[in-house]
């Protein structure tokens, strides 16, 4: 036993423990006991000091073995290698001398090789994929048993030809291996090379280093993969590749966990009931197994809960086979360790290995003499056994080879379990050791014994038992490196005595002691071969009959052991081999054995079932007894009568297609896509330009099925798109429709070619790639294996990724998938970031949407199966899996699929027979079977229409579809049921064919009256009653009609699943029922298996557990009994069951042997009792005196009333009116109900189809799959392998959470997966970085049949929306105000023909003080002294928050003239916005420029930002290069290519969205733009606009408004013209002759309009407005005569309400707003207000005017201003000081009393100031209020005092003009910071109302009191203490004081 070291066994307890092994063994129930070695650790108290000696104690064996040259399994030692020298290569892949050693390099090169020597090909840790060559001495090569190599090394480089070299260390170095573990020729040197025939260099078979396979725990992982097959390069001919080889060629395998490398695509087969690695106990009840597994809790078992978690044996049937996994969670957080994949490309070949003899060989060296294979082994045994290797080295095999099948997964499983650990160590921890080779076959034969009979191995579940057990063994150590929550395990120490193997097959055969001989043990003492041929020789006498697996092993002191398993049950034996087909050998298998006359054996054993005789002659002789007499029945039951409408047609309600309609969550879907294309528009890459797109053009491709071209066809016709986009104009043709969507097969092309023309002739034009079902073809064009049978394979790759459309601009492709998986690799091109997943429409049980249907989808059929629902969607047949089962032992050399589908034609056509009247056919189906039969043919009858239902049969293979329709054709026609249902064959590449009959009903269903008219879509047949035999291999996205009632799904290939394969055929059944009426609460018309199901409840809260506590949830067994899903798991009455099984054992039948064997009792008796069961329930029900209904296994009654129908009994239907009833409806009191086989009478099909989704009949083994759920919570199938053409990176990662959103899914594959190089991603990598995704690609997936068409066609049309959105703008669109009181007495700009107005006649004219522009509706009007004003000429106040809000905007197209903001790029702007070849981008220089002002008492500095290529609009010092000035012309100046006026754009908080792009506005013409910005914004305007000049403000105007920018514009602009006077002067220019003017415009001036007047008369002329340039604008006024007389020119805001007489009047002499050109000469004297925030241009503008200077507005010219939502005033947010809270503060809170506790604001002073006389200047100026006759006079200012007072704005500077005062009374005074100018008589001069009061606002409350002083106020004004107030700001923000005061 192994006990010479110190980790030895207690033999003294030895026989104590063992015989308590036994016993418990014995005695379990549910339990596997403990392992018997799990007991006979060491006690606890021995130390760890002697674990570690005992540990090397027990290494003699490997250091042994160590010295002869293999490699140990000890830790790695870190290695340091050694630099190189300096000056040499170190390129992977090249020597130091620089020479080239990869073998695809010199593959064709002479090289000369020494004698004795040979080329090997070397692997590099760097270089994955590629061999290097190297010369070696084949004296230190193995021979072909892995022996006699000699120790050391000696080789030469063939790059450089240095020779000698005499360590491998050496060698390494040389040939830059690079490598960070100790050199060793065993690990690196892999391949012999060998030259074809025609003498290329190529890799040839492997070099057999002794035990390498298996030894090589330190090996990188790349190595693991690749010395399993030979490379796709290789030229070896088929008939040479072994049994790998043959693997490979199928890529579809069983249940789909992806290993690493080549023989990782095909796992073990999935057991059709283990849900998870240990079928164990859900992970909660972890930690108290493992604490029951341990004798002492801190003695770890190294098996942790193995033992603990499976089922029993065979005889304790009690087992809960889908129960969670005991895999805890926390194991799942595993590093993210990727394996290389060498060997993944290995091509797919077609093998007719499996079809008919295959060469099985071995690439591993075999011991001894070839194992013979015995003839009629299949022939005896009933099933091919499948030998599986495991350790060492595999015998050949010789004789009858096609009989078995070997294969090389459990040695990749082993291979990757041993480099697990590589994950840990790039962390340091050195000292973790992978799981020894014993070990891991020792859990192997754990796991095999847990399985039960009707189970399967997963490779995927020993996986991660090899993990788990790994990682429990280190987990002290992996603490260190993995922060994870914590783990359920006690601290164990890190080294536990190993398992030896001389231990190993005592301990394997214990285990396999108590499993009843489902594991067989066999020990070899020399090789491998003897327990071969001893197995062998068992299965021919027949010992192994209920052995389902042999574990072989080979154990010896002094060797490693050899081990390998085969698989001899038949039930798995045939599943595993089947899962090895690929679907192409799938198919041809299939055809095979149809076309050589295999299956007449089975058509011959079918009709000797029926007592009766062949089924045939007793159809024949039905069809000729009964013909009369069925026609005229028939005859009576179609034509019965019906409701009738108007014309005499029958009438129901429940009949209509659906058109086209988007659902909220299509439209939220399309918003989502919508701004995805916007967001990678928006992002500075720059690779798609909205901007220059005019339309959308769009393209769709779908797969090659001809269904789905139409149904695409019907969506995008009814969808409006095409007329919407503009595509086509009105009266579509179906003709023109096809030109937008392509259906991917050979004639694709030509559409395609036509789509990329299109592309190119119309840049601007964006067109959209959709690529319909993304999922279906990801071949890669140039690895098309099949090009001249399948032309489209690959088809996608060559169109949808050629280069055309990755380089053009203007082409976005979307995929649209449900199944995104194998999109989301390592080498996707799709961005993380371009994906749209589709969202939830229930959030927390909130309806988000507001959806008036719920969608029936994957999760919500699986959700139907857990006990408390009334509905069971998920369903199998164990009657049909039971016959299926014994077939498959009867006749072992058939495919399953051809089984199942000949067994479900039977039983389909028995229930036919048993419908029609041949009652004793219904024992030769299954109940399910006769349920949609029964259904079916009655369905018709409910309905006035004669609507009925539609049955799906899914036969993926299309000859054994074709088969399955001419026999139920056949039996239809028999049995004169030709009017009653249809069958269809549904073939992807033909149309719809059906009955000129069913023709004719569905046109007068739908109403048409087109002779010709055809169904084309399965959508089409809504209503009609049929069976619809689905065939090919995948579905195509065929959607099926809403009278879709079941799918049968019993036939899919369930050997060879995928999450993909799995999800896209359960999605053919996804379906949307109306959220009007709870599912729970649905009338269950349909025949249901189990009357229980009527009676169960979904209301969780008042349900109480009757029979299963908490854990009946958990329990699949018990869920299986409350709901029924087998309808005949306790009956099985089928004769033809009992006969076929009459000589076989089955252990799934054992239960069911009793009851098959029953008589049936009566039909009547049997009906009646079931009836009388159900309604006592009903009754219970509706009485309300039991709320929660027993969930009890139904009776034999309820059962068989199941199994024997009878057809017309009358239906019997029960009120429920109890309010305490689940079932109770709010809509109505009483909800009608059925019975099992019982359908309303009056009740149509359709009406249900619209309340409840179809049932889904699947394999009993996909059933398991699809409800059992691993640790996380998710289901079992959505933790296979996603899709064929990728596999995993690692089998060392988590598993996937139930948490998880779609986003994280995704992320998570494309983490975990890598393309196998089959697939069109895999050269992705290729092309630069791992990231390298496209930037116009995106990705839609969401649900199937959730409406993802309606979505991308609604996208389409809100994207052709957004596309011309984007070239329009909303402009203020509002009519001027205060028009009527316009002055009137000489107002009026005589000459209406002027195009510049007359300096003499303008003079005269009188200055309108209105203000007139809308956007100070809300403003204090301005009294002059002709106005009369009434109190209902001004509007209502309005709110502030509106005021933004509810002014008026108007949609207007761009024009080739509009300035535009920073998301337009166009060709023509690149220049002007810095995409200068001459200068680099974002080259400029920072500038100061300084100048003083008196009034601020101190000199301005401001800077300017100038870039390079505008530095000659400035003037600089020589040298030095300071700025002195900025260039301004002449007044003189012509040139018609140049704007003279500078033109200056304050702006703050618009970088984006400002419209500083005057390129176009310009036309082009040179002008000079300068951005007037605050210090702070600074940076970011920089970088949206590297080529435009900026005034940087001084950082004290950071808080200022725009009143500073206008007030220092226009100071600089002066200082400047004095500057360029003087500068010019010198050059004999008169100062005069300077330009004095600049522009000021708005940041949102858009566009610029032109009137044009044709006169015809004073009175009779006419107008139009066109869109002009603003260079045309600005050089008309600049070239007009005595321009620089005026001070201020500007311009109309543009209206659409404009009247006739605001244009007509050519010229105003009024305010001026928005767009103003200055004259700074002029203006010398007057300034802006720098404290201003509003209104500072209507205060400037009366300035100016009282002045006496001139402002001309030019009324036939007008700006436009766009809607900017952001930035400007709005900026500006007034909070609290004290608090970051963002609440808003009402205006009456910005002023307080001095020194008071009042809340201090977060603003300016004047800001408050100004916001609180807006709203609340009532306060002091009560008299005031709509007392527009007597205004408040304003002295020096204008302050905005609400719209409800007026002011009176008068100057108190010497010779300023203002208006006659003489004869006004004022309702109050404001002096607003006033000067020295105003004096005690210049207030005296004016005259007040009694009670009008004053307000006095000055900077401090010091000079408050001065001003009082000095203008005597106390004379006339009457002050108090608490009239004193201040503005909220806190002492240093400098608050405002004002005093207030009543007149005396």
């Amino acid at each position: 036993m192994g006990n010479s070291y110190a980790g030895q066994l207690k033999t003294t307890r030895f026989e104590e423990v063992l015989h308590n092994s036994i016993e418990a063994s014995l005695r379990s129930n549910n339990l596997v006991p403990r392992p018997i070695f799990s007991q006979l650790y060491l006690e606890a108290e021995q130390q760890l000091s002697s674990l570690e000696a005992g540990s090397r104690g027990d290494n003699e064996e490997e250091e042994e073995e160590e010295e002869e040259g293999l490699e140990s399994s000890s830790p790695l030692n870190p290695y340091q290698m050694h630099p190189p020298p300096e000056g040499c290569c170190t390129t992977d892949g090249f020597c130091q001398a620089g020479k080239d050693l990869r073998l695809v390099s010199i593959s064709n090169e002479p090289i000369e090789v020494p004698s004795g020597f040979l080329l090997v090909g070397a692997k590099s840790p760097n270089l994955p994929d590629h061999l290097l060559v190297c010369a070696v001495d084949k004296r230190f090569l193995p021979d072909d048993n892995g022996h006699n190599a000699l120790l050391g090394f000696s080789g030469n480089c063939v790059g450089c030809g240095k020779k000698g070299f005499c360590y491998f260390t050496e060698f390494s170095n040389h040939i830059n291996l690079k490598l960070t573990t100790q050199p060793k020729k065993q690990k690196h040197l892999k391949y012999y090379l060998v030259r074809n025939a025609h003498g290329t260099l190529m890799k040839g078979p492997l070099i057999c280093w002794r035990g390498s396979e298996l030894r090589s725990r330190q090996t990188s992982s790349s190595t693991c993969s690749s010395s399993l097959f030979q490379a796709p390069e290789s030229s070896v001919p088929p008939a040479a590749f072994t049994s790998e080889q043959v693997l490979v060629a199928n890529p579809n395998v069983l249940m789909g966990n992806q290993l690493t490398g080549t023989t990782s695509d095909y796992p073990l087969q999935m057991s059709a009931m283990s849900p998870a690695v240990f079928n164990g106990k859900d992970s909660p009840k972890h930690q108290q197994l493992v604490k029951n597994n341990l004798s002492v809790p801190t003695r770890p078992s190294v098996l942790g809960t193995l033992t603990n978690s499976g089922p029993p044996k065979k005889r304790h049937k009690g087992w809960s086979p889908e129960s969670p996994s005991a895999l805890d969670p926390c194991y799942t957080q595993t590093s993210a360790h990727r394996m290389k994949t060498d060997s993944a490309g290995v091509s797919c070949l077609p093998q007719a290995g499996l079809v008919g003899p295959a060469t099985i060989s071995s690439p591993v060296v075999a011991a001894g003499e070839p194992v013979s294979v015995p003839d009629n082994l299949l022939k005896i045994c009933k099933a091919k056994p499948v030998i599986f290797k495991g350790h060492g080295n595999f015998p050949y095999l010789c004789g009858n080879l096609s009989d078995v099948i070997v294969s090389s997964l459990l040695y990749t499983c082993y291979q990757n379990s041993q480099s697990i650990s590589r994950a840990y160590e790039q962390y340091g921890a050195s000292t973790i050791q992978p799981i020894s080779e014993e070990m891991q076959l020792l859990l192997t034969v754990y796991y095999l014994v847990q399985l039960a009979s009707d189970q399967v191995p997963l490779i995927e579940d020993l996986e991660q038992i090899l993990m788990r057990s790994w990682r429990e063994s280190h987990l002290t150590e992996i603490r260190q490196y993995q922060q994870a929550a914590p783990q359920p395990f006690p601290q164990v120490p890190s080294h536990i005595a190993p398992v030896t193997s001389a231990q190993l097959p005592w301990l394997a055969g214990l285990a396999a002691s108590s499993c009843n001989d489902s594991v067989h043990i066999i020990e070899c003492s020399y090789s491998l071969a003897e327990g071969l041929s001893e197995m062998f020789k068992l299965l021919i006498e027949g010992k192994l009959v209920k052995t389902n697996y042999v574990v072989i092993i080979c154990a010896c002191r002094n060797t490693p052991i050899d081990s390998c398993i085969a698989v001899t049950g038949k039930y798995q034996a045939r599943i595993l081999s089947e899962s090895l087909l690929s679907p192409a050998e799938y198919q041809k298998e299939v055809n095979y054995e149809l076309m050589t006359g295999k299956v007449e054996s089975l058509g011959a054993f079918f009709s000797t079932l029926c007592p009766e005789g062949d089924i045939d002659i007793l159809l024949d002789k039905f069809y000729q007894e009964n013909q009369n007499h069925i026609s005229s029945s028939l005859n009576t039951s179609v034509n019965k009568p019906a409701a009738l409408d108007a014309s005499g047609t029958p009438l129901c309600t429940s009949y209509g297609l659906e058109r086209h309609q988007i659902r909220p969550l299509q439209l939220a879907v399309a918003q989502k896509l919508l701004s995805h294309v916007c967001s990678i528009a928006d992002s500075s890459t720059q690779n798609l330009d909205l901007g220059s797109f005019e339309k959308v053009d769009f393209l769709i491709c779908v797969p090659p099925s001809e269904v789905t071209y139409q149904q695409t066809l019907f969506h995008l016709w009814h969808s409006g798109v095409l007329l919407e986009l503009g595509l086509e104009k009105e009266h579509v043709t179906k003709q023109r429709v096809e030109q937008y969507v392509v259906k991917l097969d050979a004639e694709a092309q030509t559409k395609f070619k036509v789509f990329l023309q299109n592309s190119l002739q119309n840049p601007h034009t964006l067109f959209v790639l959709i690529h319909d079902h993304a999922h279906w073809d990801l071949v890669s064009a140039v690895h098309n294996l099949y090009p001249q049978t399948e032309p489209a394979v690959g088809l996608v790759d060559r169109l949808l990724n050629c280069r055309e459309v990755k380089e053009a601009p203007n082409i976005v492709t979307l995929h649209v998938t449900s199944f995104p998986y194998a999109l989301q690799t390592q080498h996707t091109l799709i961005s993380p970031y371009n994906e749209i997943h589709w969202p939830a429409s229930y959030s927390n049980g909130m309806d988000l949407y507001q959806e008036n249907k719920k969608y029936f989808g994957l999760s919500e059929f699986i959700e139907s199966t857990l006990s408390g629902h009334s509905l069971p969607l998920l369903r199998y047949d164990s009657s049909f899996e039971a016959m299926v089962m014994a077939l498959g032992k009867r006749f072992p050399r058939l495919h399953s699929a051809v089984i199942r589908t000949f067994v479900l034609v039977q039983h389909y056509s028995a229930a036919m027979m048993a419908v029609s009247g041949l009652s004793q056919m219904k024992n030769y189906t299954s109940v399910e079977t006769l349920e949609i039969t029964q259904n079916l043919i009655n369905s018709s009858k409910q309905c006035a229409c004669g609507h009925g239902l539609m049955v799906v049969l899914r036969i993926p293979c299309i000859p054994l579809a074709a088969v399955a329709y001419e026999r139920l054709y056949h039996v239809r026609e028999r049995l004169a049921l030709e009017d009653h249902f249809e069958i269809i064959l549904g073939n992807p590449n033909s149309t719809i064919t059906i009955g000129k009959h069913f023709v004719e009903q569905l046109k007068v269903w739908q109403k048409i009256e087109d002779a010709e008219w055809r169904p084309q879509t399965y959508l089409e047949l809504e209503g009609l009653p049929c069976i619809l035999i689905f065939s090919g291999m995948d579905p195509h996205g065929e959607s099926l009609p809403r009278s879709l009632r079941y799918c049968d799904l019993r036939l899919i290939n369930s050997s060879c699943l995928m999450r993909t394969t799995l999800e896209q055929e359960l999605g053919l059944a996804a379906y949307f029922v109306s959220s009007e009426v709870p599912m729970e609460k649905v009338t269950v018309g349909e025949v249901e298996s189990d009357p229980e199901k009527l009676s169960s409840t979904d209301n969780e809260d008042e349900e109480i557990v009757t029979e299963g506590s908490v854990s009946e949830k958990r329990s699949p067994v018990k869920r299986e009994r409350s709901c029924s899903h087998d309808s005949a798991s306790s009956s099985l009455s089928s004769k033809t069951s009992s006969l076929a099984f009459c000589n076989e054992s089955s252990p799934p039948l054992v239960s069911l042997g009793e009851r098959a064997r029953s008589p049936h009792p009566p039909l009547n008796s049997v009906m009646e009792e079931g009836a009388a069961s159900c309604e006592k329930q009903r009754q219970r029900v509706s009485e309300g005196t039991q709320t929660t209904i027993s969930r009890h296994c139904p009776g034999p009654g309820e059962q068989d009333m199941c199994l024997n129908p009878k057809p017309n009994l009358r239906s019997v239907q029960v009120s429920v009116t109890s309010s305490s009833s689940p079932y109770s409806s709010s809509s109505s009191s009483s909800a009608p109900t059925s019975n099992a086989f019982i359908l309303q009478s009056s009740q149509c099909p359709m009406t249900k189809g619209l309340k409840q989704p179809p049932v889904v009949f699947l394999p009993k083994l996909v059933y398991d799959m699809v409800t059992s759920t691993d640790s996380s919570g998710l289901p079992k199938a959505s933790s296979l392998l996603p899709y064929h053409s990728v596999m995993w990176a690692s089998s060392f990662r988590p598993l996937l959470s139930k948490m998880m959103t779609c986003t994280e899914q995704s992320l998570y594959y494309r983490q975990w997966t890598v393309p196998k190089p089959s697939h069109m991603d895999y050269n992705n990598r290729n092309e630069g970085r791992m990231d390298n995704f496209h930037p116009r690609r995106l990705l839609l997936s969401g649900p199937p049949q959730i409406g993802k068409t309606g979505a991308y066609l609604q996208f389409l049309s809100i994207l052709s929306r957004m596309l011309i959105r984007l070239t329009e703008v909303d402009v203020y669109d509002e009519e001027e105000i205060n028009i009527n009181l316009r002055e009137e007495s000489g107002g009026r700009y005589p000459q209406h023909n002027d195009v510049w107005p007359d300096l003499e006649i303008f003079k005269k004219m009188p200055f309108d003080y209105i203000i007139h522009d809308p956007k100070y509706d809300d403003a204090s009007m301005i009294c002059s002294r002709n106005q009369k004003i009434k109190s209902d000429d001004k509007p209502a106040i309005r709110k502030h928050e509106d005021l933004y809000v509810r002014r008026q905007t108007t949609r207007m197209r761009l024009s080739k003239y509009a300035a535009y903001n920073t998301y337009h790029h166009c060709e023509q702007c690149h220049q002007y916005l810095g995409f200068n070849p001459r200068y680099q981008l974002y080259e400029s220089t920072l500038h100061a420029f300084a100048f003083s002002y008196s009034m601020l008492g101190e000199e301005i500095q401001l800077h300017f930002i100038i870039p390079k290529s505008k530095e000659h609009h400035f003037v600089f010092s020589q040298p030095g290069g300071q700025l002195e000035s900025m260039r301004l012309p002449l007044v003189t100046d012509k040139n018609q290519e140049f704007i003279k006026s500078p033109t200056f754009t304050p702006t703050t908080g618009r970088h984006e969205h400002g419209l500083f792009n005057l390129y176009h506005a310009m036309d082009g013409a040179s002008h000079l733009h300068v951005l007037v910005v605050k210090e702070y914004e600074m940076a970011i305007y920089k970088k949206y606009w590297p080529n435009h000049i900026m005034l940087v403000l001084p950082s004290i105007f950071n808080s200022a408004g725009v009143g500073a920018a206008h007030f220092l514009i226009k100071e600089l602009s002066y200082h400047n013209l004095e500057l360029e006077r003087n500068r010019q002067e010198e050059l004999g220019i008169k100062p005069q002759d300077i330009w004095p003017f600049i522009v000021i415009s708005d940041d949102s001036c858009v566009m610029w309009n032109m009137v044009d007047i044709d006169s015809g008369g004073e009175s009779d002329y006419t107008w139009s407005e066109r869109n002009v340039s603003l260079k045309h604008i600005l050089q008309h006024i600049e070239a007009a005569p005595n321009v620089t007389h005026y001070a201020l020119i500007g311009m109309r805001k543009w209206s659409s309400k404009t009247r006739s007489g605001e244009v007509q009047e050519p010229f105003s002499r009024c305010h001026i707003h928005d767009f103003i050109i200055l004259n700074v000469d002029l203006t010398q004297n007057v300034q802006y207000n720098q404290n201003r925030f509003t209104c500072d241009d209507v205060d400037f503008n009366l300035r100016v005017h009282s002045a006496g200077l001139l402002l001309c507005r030019f009324n036939r010219f007008s700006v436009m201003k766009k809607q900017i939502a952001v930035g400007g005033h709005r900026s500006f947010h007034i909070k609290s000081k004290v608090s970051d809270n963002l609440v808003s503060i009402a205006p009456s809170q910005y002023i307080c009393a001095p020194d008071s506790k009042h809340t201090f604001l977060a603003a300016p002073a004047q800001l408050l100031l100004e916001k609180f006389l807006q709203y609340h200047s009532h306060r002091f100026f009560p008299l005031s209020l709509k007392n527009y006759g007597h205004p408040v006079l304003s002295v020096d200012c204008y302050l905005n005092l609400g719209p409800q007072v007026a002011v009176c704005y008068v100057s108190s500077r010497p010779h300023s003009l203002n208006i006659s005062c003489s004869d006004l009374l004022f309702s109050g005074l404001l002096l607003y910071l006033c000067d020295s100018f105003v004096v005690a008589s210049f207030l005296k001069k004016f005259h007040f109302l009694k009670g009008a009061t004053l307000c006095v606002i000055c900077q401090d409350r010091n000079s408050l009191r001065q001003t009082v002083v000095r203008l005597e106020l106390e004379d006339e004004w009457q002050f108090r203490l608490r009239d004193e107030f201040q503005t909220a700001n806190a002492k240093e923000d400098r608050p405002l004081f004002f005093l207030t005061g009543r007149h005396i």
